[in-house]
């Protein structure tokens, strides 16, 4: 060997050494991802507090002993909720700069403690990918559907992969950038194009010769069954079976005809929906597979959190207004868009359906669905620390819900002066008495002073959230730039959807194509 290349020869030795004896080591000591039941990952968290015992929630079957309350009359043991506009040292918020400078924060730092729960500093980043591009027709209307993933970066935990799976549509004849309604739920091409009736019979012949000549045995089926094909033209993951009933066209349908686009994203990508899961999804890859501490952040947080990388993508698509983009979501999701609007102000704009307790419903209306339901089943929704406000027995003793820092309107007032429209069904047509309409109303009606204080118009009726009642079913109050509506048509949106449009261009100054 040449002596002159024989210390590069020991430093590659070294270096391959580092690799094969240390680097091994390091990985090694990545902890193994933790695998907890729901009961168990619960239990942990209740041990975490010191809880010993939690209160069981109320039933939503009115013939258990343990039954909800859907008697108004007994719906206030609580009363008074937070102060909107007083700090916690008594002064009076009087204007925008106290306001955005001392109130909102000390707000919002009490609902990621208790409620939410604390994006952590350190979260990956999400890199996006078009997976697909197709021009398709939604109704008459031209578009082009983009189907897209966003890889969040394992590379401190491979253990763990997060892709965020969206689907974005726009109208395809579109003069300039679009407003865009980001839409919590399942994703894929709206209506994906197919091959012609010609072009699919050579697919189809295609296959039956590869799968005869790897089985021969197939050869006498396709022979039997000459008008099978393996390949049938793709369903659209939004076309059902049964025929629609009448009314409004899809709520894709109507965005897309208006001159919208729509991003629809899947919040299961980003986090599970169940305890199970907590110690995988973005929640999971963060704490490298083990289980949250009380101020971690919860699924609801999660998806809100995955929601706003949609919302970095759609910044960088010149087809989309990013000025204008809004977050829509029904139920869980109606709960997971609330907060979404609340922590995310890039956001313009929040359709806010059907959304309960964690959502727009006070948490001190006990009507319904309570504090309980939430620290006990769908404890995973929330902060550990929400689990506190169930507890009979613990080592700091008993609380409930007149012990939270906050309350729903103060969620609500977090949206402002931003488009928020709370959407509510009428028990009679399908929502439930269990998600608290009357609940969501008066938070609402409660959360109208920051929307005035910030120069922008509330739902136009008397602030005393107390005495608050709701407007008859079909009636909204869509004047300000927070609005209500109740419709008569269930546990959805959809009978909404065009009011939100109409308010909304209006409020956008758009005019209708």
């Amino acid at each position: 060997m040449d002596l002159q290349r024989l210390p590069l020869a020991l430093s590659v030795l070294a270096a391959t050494a580092f690799t094969l004896v240390i680097a091994p080591a390091a990985v090694a000591q990545a902890p193994t991802p933790v695998t907890f039941t729901a009961d168990q990952d619960h239990q942990n968290m209740m041990d975490q507090l010191g809880i010993k015992a939690l209160r069981p929630g109320p039933s939503g079957d009115e013939k258990a002993p343990n039954h909800a309350n859907y008697d108004e009359s007994k719906a206030n043991p609580y009363p008074p909720i937070p102060s909107l506009l007083v700090l916690k040292n008594g002064q009076k918020v009087t204007t925008a700069d106290e306001w955005w400078k001392q109130r909102r924060p000390e707000i919002s730092e009490d609902f990621e403690r208790e409620i939410y729960g604390r994006i952590p500093k350190n979260v990956p980043k999400v890199t996006w990918k078009v997976k697909v591009t197709d021009r398709e027709f939604i109704g008459f209307t031209p578009v082009i559907a983009k189907d897209l993933e966003g890889v969040v970066d394992n590379s401190a935990y491979p253990a763990i992969e997060v892709k965020i799976a969206m689907t974005v549509v726009v109208p395809a004849n579109a003069k300039g950038p679009v407003p865009v309604l980001m839409m919590f739920g399942r994703t894929g091409l709206p209506s994906p194009t197919q091959p012609p009736p010609e072009e699919m019979e050579r697919v189809n012949a295609a296959l039956k010769a590869l799968l005869a000549e790897k089985d021969p045995s197939l050869a006498a089926i396709f022979t039997q069954y000459p008008g099978y094909s393996p390949v049938t033209p793709l369903a659209s993951p939004y076309a059902f079976g049964a025929p629609r009933p009448a009314g409004d066209p899809p709520a894709l349908q109507q965005l897309i005809a208006d001159g919208w686009g729509v991003a629809m994203i899947n919040p299961a990508s980003i986090q599970a929906d169940n305890g199970t899961g907590i110690t995988r999804g973005i929640i999971g890859l963060v704490n490298k597979g083990q289980p949250r501490k009380p101020e971690d952040w919860g699924a609801l947080r999660a998806w809100a959190w995955g929601a706003g990388r949609g919302l970095d993508y759609l910044e960088t698509d010149p087809a989309v207004d990013a000025k204008h983009v809004g977050i829509e979501g029904v139920s869980r999701y109606g709960k997971a868009a609330l907060v979404t609007l609340a922590f995310e102000p890039r956001f313009a704009m929040g359709l806010i359906a059907s959304s309960g307790e964690g959502g727009a419903k006070l948490h001190r209306h006990q009507f319904g669905e309570a504090v309980e339901n939430l620290a006990g089943g769908e404890y995973y929704w929330m902060a550990g620390n929400f689990m506190k406000y169930g507890a009979e027995s613990a080592t700091f003793g008993r609380k409930d819900a007149g012990d939270l820092p906050v309350d729903s309107h103060e969620l609500i007032a977090l949206c402002a002066p931003r488009l928020t429209f709370i959407s509510y069904g009428a028990p009679a047509g399908g929502d439930p008495l269990w998600i608290d309409q009357q609940g969501g109303y008066m938070a609402t009606v409660a959360a109208q002073p920051v929307f005035e204080l910030l120069g922008a118009h509330g739902l136009g009726v008397p602030d005393d959230w107390k005495t608050a009642t709701m407007p008859p079913v079909n009636q909204g109050l869509l004047d300000g730039e927070l609005a209500w509506r109740q419709h008569d048509g269930g546990h959805t949106d959809a009978p909404n959807i065009r009011y939100f449009i109409a308010w909304a261009d209006k409020k956008m100054g758009r005019t209708t194509p």
